[in-house]
């Protein structure tokens, strides 16, 4: 299934949160703080990042959700929609995620859990507020399995069943990661992209290995995503939003205008 044409594809800037700082790691382990969330979110929304995510890495672990306070601040002044995910497990989690100025939240572990919460949560607030993220680990050829809790916890479910089944369900977005490429600025899994995209119609985020702009127009232009989501690329400022953009224009992808560039 091709991505229908449209709205150019947006960038968006993830950060990992732990405690009060961003975190970054390789195979969603070995992570050291790379900056904090207030400044490093208001910098990529001056430099023109479409959207941002928030993920609280110890939600799940602990059973809550403590990045609400650093939401609540950056949506003062960042007017990019802002996605929550982490630790999010019941309609309420998603109330005070949307009451600190999230537009979207985004569940995993507790969708494993419960896909029924899939279904509770789009006709609570809409399919477009309710992403689906995905923690994908290669299992052989064509294969990949959904782990939770940041990677810790092996499930036993097939991505591309999964995918079309939390479709089916109400998400009305998926946020996939490979957790074989996250951080390795390597490139992407372009293989679990495409299948992914070839299972659903709804929009695809594809996020872990962006290590150019060259990885980034490849999952655009050959796996057909609607979004990219980096984050060791502007974190280390490897290639900065305002360059992504131009080096993406200047391959023939349409991008969204620096309209929020200060």
């Amino acid at each position: 299934m091709v991505k229908a044409a449209g709205a150019p594809p947006r960038l968006i800037a993830r950060l990992d949160i732990k405690g009060p700082n961003v975190i970054k790691g390789i195979h969603l382990e070995g992570l050291r703080v790379v900056g904090q969330p207030g400044p490093m979110a208001r910098r990529y929304y001056e430099e023109g990042i479409d959207e941002i995510i928030y993920m609280d890495t110890v939600a799940s672990l602990y059973g809550r959700n403590n990045i609400l306070p650093v939401v609540e601040e950056a949506a003062c002044d960042i007017f990019v929609p802002l996605t929550v995910g982490g630790g999010i497990r019941t309609v309420e989690d998603i109330v005070a995620a949307l009451r600190s100025g999230a537009d979207k939240a985004a569940i995993n572990t507790a969708a494993v859990a419960r896909p029924d919460f899939i279904k509770q949560a789009a006709e609570a607030f809409g399919s477009q507020c309710i992403v689906l993220s995905i923690e994908a680990k290669r299992r052989g050829d064509g294969r990949w399995e959904v782990l939770t809790d940041n990677g810790r916890e092996r499930t036993g479910i097939d991505v591309q069943e999964w995918v079309k089944r939390a479709e089916d369900l109400g998400a009305g977005e998926i946020l996939v990661t490979s957790i074989d490429k996250e951080g390795t600025r390597r490139g992407f899994d372009h293989e679990l992209f495409r299948a992914v995209r070839a299972r659903v119609s709804i929009p695809v985020i594809g996020c872990g290995g962006a290590g150019t702009a060259a990885d980034v127009a490849e999952a655009i232009r050959g796996d057909g995503l609607d979004a990219v989501a980096c984050a060791s690329l502007f974190h280390y400022d490897h290639t900065p939003i305002p360059v992504l953009k131009e080096e993406l224009a200047a391959s023939g992808i349409a991008v969204r205008l620096l309209a929020n560039a200060a």
